[in-house]
């Protein structure tokens, strides 16, 4: 038995995860805020941080304290057109200091929301106009990156959808964001945050899992429609794998950058935290009819998501045959010829290998000290530090990295999109763009990108209590340097 699996035998009761009480009909719909600012005079969209409560259980039991955006949970899905310049006004209302991340989206680096290495964090009552262009299409999100592994925890997070110029056919355009909580008996946010536990395993997982804030218990859908569905990874560290029973979803874009349409391996979706999958689904039942999603990526601990109930009437009686390409974004194609190959090696936590060359005492030295998790052999211990790696701008560069651990790992990299180019040395199928991508126990993946937007940037585990243990550094794009 792998030993996430075992971790999680102990946190999580399936029997919770699967009913909680009487849950909802239906599914509430995001309410989207639409952010297209046509010049520098128009009023920014104000995005406001504080302590709120949320429904996250179905009536009859009451509400939950949370943090959130603008008092809804997920905050609002801020929808704008590629080319808009977002302009956002954060405003907090904690008792703490916040930022904003854009997660996925390519954005200056002072805009970047990382407290103490792009800007210092908003004070209590303060605020921070967060502008940038929408580049790219896609489907992206945000969040906060101070104390992440709390803030984000307790709620504070949101959709960014930037629509295409000529955006895919479908019927209905859904965002799905999920999610999982560690609830009380009493049900409330469990308070133990930063666990020792937590960090040294599989992170901070919940016994309740929400989408878009809810516990939903029926869909409603109707046969023959075509939905174009966002999912939205915003757990601090549970993995899902979604199987969709009986219908045929096809993956048209990964972390907000377009794929060739595919079904996906296995026939299940999987989505590690902070991953993003666009899928295009196709209603193929019938009027009356209800399938189950279920929840299958964490063996013997299979639950059941949602149920999709068709209605009584049908929309159409053939599967459309329209296009499900979506059209490339503007980024930079990296020059496997010309790049420079850099080895990034991951240690640390329990049951996995601590031998990194002569690195082993050093590492055991920096866990004595309380650190966990190690890249190249060395724990972040502060947002300051020095750069894993500095790259000239426009270069092209591959990320042979080699996860030398018992968990897995979503790598992030902030403000870059990265090609997929191999698994355990083998070319992917796809080569995948892709912002996070999820590393298995042992496994080895390259990634290749151009890094032509200068800056520092974080790159890190986004199991966020593996970044807080140690598994982050910085990689700094520098415009003084030139290959030579």
């Amino acid at each position: 038995i792998k030993a996430e699996v075992m971790t999680l035998n102990r946190l999580i009761s399936r029997r919770h995860v699967l009913r909680t009480g009487a849950a909802f009909t239906a599914i509430s719909t995001l309410s989207p805020a639409r952010v297209a600012m046509a010049g520098p005079t128009e009023d920014p969209f104000l995005l406001r941080a504080a302590a709120g409560q949320a429904a996250l259980r179905p009536a009859p039991y009451g509400p939950t304290d949370v943090w959130s955006y603008n008092g809804s949970l997920p905050g609002p899905e801020i929808r704008v057109r590629q080319g808009d310049r977002i302009r956002v006004l954060a405003r907090n209302g904690l008792n703490e200091g916040t930022t904003v991340h854009w997660h996925g989206i390519r954005t200056p680096n002072a805009m970047d929301g990382v407290p103490f290495l792009t800007q210092d964090p908003i004070p209590v009552g303060g605020e921070f106009l967060y502008e940038f262009d929408a580049l790219d299409a896609g489907t992206f999100w945000y969040h906060p990156h101070q104390r992440s592994s709390e803030q984000v925890g307790r709620g504070l997070y949101g959709p960014l959808i930037v629509e295409e110029a000529n955006p895919i056919r479908v019927d209905r355009d859904l965002t799905w964001m999920l999610d999982d909580w560690r609830m009380t008996g009493d049900g409330q946010i469990a308070t133990d945050f930063g666990t020792r536990h937590d960090a040294m395993h599989g992170g901070r997982i919940g016994n309740s899992v929400t989408t878009n804030g809810q516990i939903p218990d029926r869909i409603a859908v109707r046969s023959g429609e075509r939905i174009r569905l966002r999912l939205v990874n915003a757990a601090n560290a549970r993995i899902f794998g979604l199987d969709f029973g009986g219908l045929a979803p096809v993956v048209v874009a990964l972390d907000g950058q377009p794929v060739s349409p595919h079904v996906p391996d296995d026939d299940i979706v999987v989505v590690g935290p902070a991953m993003r999958v666009d899928l295009v689904i196709d209603m193929t039942g019938k009027p009356g009819e209800s399938l189950t999603i279920t929840d299958v990526f964490y063996r013997d601990l299979e639950y059941r998501l949602v149920d999709l109930a068709y209605g009584p009437d049908r929309l159409r009686d053939a599967v459309p045959d329209w296009s499900m390409e979506l059209p490339p974004n503007p980024l930079a194609e990296p020059d496997m010829q010309a790049a420079t190959r850099h080895q990034i090696i991951f240690n640390g936590g329990m049951m996995g290998q601590m031998m990194m060359g002569g690195g082993m005492g050093s590492m055991m030295e920096q866990m004595r000290e309380g650190n966990m998790w190690f890249i190249n052999g060395k724990a972040a211990t502060g947002h300051m530090m020095d750069p894993l790696l500095v790259l000239p701008q426009g270069t092209s560069h591959v990320l042979q990295m080699d996860n030398r651990t018992a968990w897995h790992h979503p790598m992030h990299l902030h403000g870059h999109s990265f090609r997929v180019i191999t698994r355990n040395g083998q070319p992917t199928r796809h080569r995948e763009w892709q912002d996070t991508v999820l590393m298995a126990p042992e496994e080895r993946v390259e990634i290749a990108f151009v890094a032509d937007n200068p800056g520092d940037w974080m790159f890190h585990c986004h199991i966020l209590e593996h970044q807080a243990a140690g598994m982050m550094g910085i990689i700094r794009v520098d415009p003084g340097t030139t290959k030579t």
